[in-house]
This record gives C-alpha cells, structure tokens and sequence, in this order.
C-alpha cells in the first residue's frame, strides 16, 4: 500500500479549507459576484491533487541486468503515484498572471528478478519548486481556458539496492536541474473569490544516472482569492417624477382635461437585479421593481419595454443569451405583479450598447444594467 507523505496531506487540507471558505461566509453574501473585475488583480493561493505519471527507461535497465548473459524471471514497474502541488499567484490583469509553487510528483520504482537469484529494485524521486506565466482566456464569465509555460528546480533522488547492481555507479545519488514545464486546463469560477481548477502538466526532469525525460501530472485543486471587497449597496436609478401641473381656482367649471402622453426611463445596475451570471430576480431586485412599480400608479401603462445590456467579458453569442434571459426575467417578475403581459416587450442588446469603456472596472459596472422604458398616459389637471 503507497503512504500518503505529509506534504500532500497539507495539500488536500488547504484544499478543504478553500472548500468551506463559501460556506463558512454564507451569511454575507459570500457566493454574490459583487464585482468581479476585483479578481483580476488579486493575489491567490491554491492546491492541487492528482496522478502523475512517468516512462520509466526499461530498455536500457533490462541491457544492464542481462549483460553478463543472465536472463530476466521478473520485472515489474511502478510509473503512477500520487502528486500533488502548492502555489501562489499574483493576477496581472483579466488574461495574465504570475505563479509561484512547490511540487511533489511522487516515488517512481522498478523491481527485476534475474537467473542465478539475481534482484535488482530501483526508486526515484522528484520534488521542487516552479515559476510559470498562466495565460488566461475567458470563454463565460465563469468558465476560462489556461495556459502555462515557466521554469521548475527539481530535485531528483535516485536509490537503487539488490546484487545486480554491476552498471550502477552511485545506489544513493541525487540530481538538482533547472528544466522547463508547460500545462493546459480550465478553471471555473464557484463564486467570486473561490475556483475550482483542473489541469495537465508536463515537467523536463533529469534523474541522478543520466536519464531524461518527462513526468505528466493530472491535477484537480482549488484556487482561493484574497481582499475580497465587501458588498455595496444596492442603488436603483429612481424613475424621472411626472411634474404635475396644479390648475387654478376657476369661478366657472372647466372640462375635464384629456390624457397627456407620458414615456418614463429607468436604468437598474445588474448587480442590483441579480446574482453574478445569473438570470433569476433576487429579493433585493424585486423590491427595486416593486418601488417602480409603485411609481406607476395611476398610469394608464401602452407600452412598456425592458431591455437587457451586458458588459464585454464573455463571447457575443454568450452576452446576447445572458442579456435576454435577463430581461425576460424583469418582464415575468412584472407580469406576476399585475401588468399586462401583452404590453411588456424585451430586447437583448448584449455588449453592443456600452454607456462607458469596457477597458475599466468602473465602465464595466456601468454596462451591465437592465433599462425599463414605460409609454403611457396620465390624466393631469390644467
């Protein structure tokens, strides 16, 4: 049975205690996207767990233990064990970051038997620390394409015993080298400050009797954010107030005056409507709408249009869905509270619509709203 050693029982702990971070902040609104354009400059810390995998070099061993015309009873390898890494990052912006790690890719063995009662067991180690530029590419808002390419030290130790040890000059050697490394994965965002990351990465390595080659590691880990900002206010834009215009005292009786057009704006920030790329009205939005609805009494409502915006992070296609399915939620949430459905129209503009620059957090928050026009008429006095 292989041994868990202590540096990966470390790994799945962090892990378990990024696990929990969403649940331990559940009554602060931990799984609310609040803003999340902070994460592109945020530092980070993770870990990760997995299989890794090397090709040991068995031709090569098997001409050494059959040199002197001896023949092979067994040979058994063992080129799978448990990896695991630590790391720490810093997020330049929305597409690149630095990250900084320590790896431990596990114990790699072969065990021969020859004629003549001959044995022959060998085990090599890798463990080090790496320096990589991870590449990021948004496909969602949640969901990102990864990339790295970097540096790792490794330290290789290598042991060999038995007594067919005749082609092995060092039993107890060991190896430091600088060698290159690169990965794919995806990370998915489970809230704001927390992701759960997958990924395949290949390491350069050198053992200590002049082998080379590489070692895959499969990883599964999480990736927790820090200083995440705390949660702001909901601020709704207000309705433009109808001025109503107060007749004067008249001596005589004046006809009742006809219905004057009236077409009302409001704007209400996403945040404000719904969770991060979410589509479904949250308490504090109904009441928003609630308010606006209010503001309506005693409209007689032709025509109202509710309109969906998004900002630029995500594809087109993504944005546009997100944006209608936005809207179509404001219009169910105001025909469950007495409109007519058959007056409520939606749009979906997605990104196309922006009120400020994309290039900005500011600009960003300020794209990601729903608009409500309201074409109506109201009976005011003269």
């Amino acid at each position: 049975m292989k041994t868990i050693s202590t540096f990966k029982l470390a790994t799945l702990a962090a892990c378990a205690v990024m696990l929990a971070q969403p649940a331990l902040a559940a009554g602060q609104d931990a799984d609310t996207f609040i803003n999340p354009d902070w994460a592109n400059s945020a530092w980070y810390a993770g870990g990760s767990l997995g299989q890794s995998r090397a090709t040991i070099d068995e031709a090569r061993i098997k001409r050494s233990l059959t040199a002197n015309g001896a023949a092979l009873t067994s040979f058994d390898t063992d080129e799978r064990e448990l990896g695991a890494k630590l790391f720490f990052g810093k997020q330049l912006n929305q597409y690149f970051a630095v990250e900084a790690g320590y790896f431990d890719l596990g114990k790699f063995k072969v065990d021969a038997a020859t004629s003549g009662n001959g044995s022959f067991h060998g085990e090599a180690r890798f463990r080090g620390a790496n320096l990589d530029l991870v590449g990021q590419l948004p496909l969602s808002q949640r969901l990102s394409l990864l990339g790295r390419a970097g540096m790792q030290y490794a330290h290789t130790r290598t042991t060999f015993s038995g007594n067919r040890l005749a082609a092995v000059t060092n039993p107890h050697a060991s190896e430091n080298k600088l060698n290159a490394k690169v990965g794919l994965g995806l990370e998915y965002k489970l809230s704001e400050a927390l992701a759960l990351r997958g990924e395949v990465e290949r390491y350069r390595l050198a053992d200590a009797v002049g082998n080379r080659g590489e070692v895959d590691l499969l990883s599964l880990g999480l990736v927790y954010k820090f200083g995440r900002p705390a949660a702001r206010p909901i601020v709704a834009a207000a309705p433009q107030p109808v001025i109503v215009e107060q007749a004067p005292v008249a001596v005589a009786a004046a006809p009742a005056p006809a219905p004057q057009p009236v077409s009302e704006k409001v704007s209400f920030a996403a945040e404000a409507l719904f969770d991060f790329d979410k589509a479904v009205v949250k308490p504090e939005g109904k009441e928003a709408l609630d308010e606006l609805m209010a503001k309506l009494q005693g409209m007689n409502t032709e025509v109202m249009i509710a309109v969906g915006h998004t900002d630029s992070v995500g594809s087109d296609a993504y944005n546009d869905k997100l944006s209608l399915r936005r809207a179509d939620a404001v219009k169910a949430y105001l025909v469950s509270r007495g409109l007519d459905q058959a007056r409520l129209y939606t749009e979906a503009k997605g990104e196309t619509q922006p009120l400020a620059p994309n290039t900005t957090a500011e600009g960003r928050a300020k794209n990601r709203r729903v608009t409500i026009e309201v074409v109506g008429t109201r009976s005011v006095a003269r």
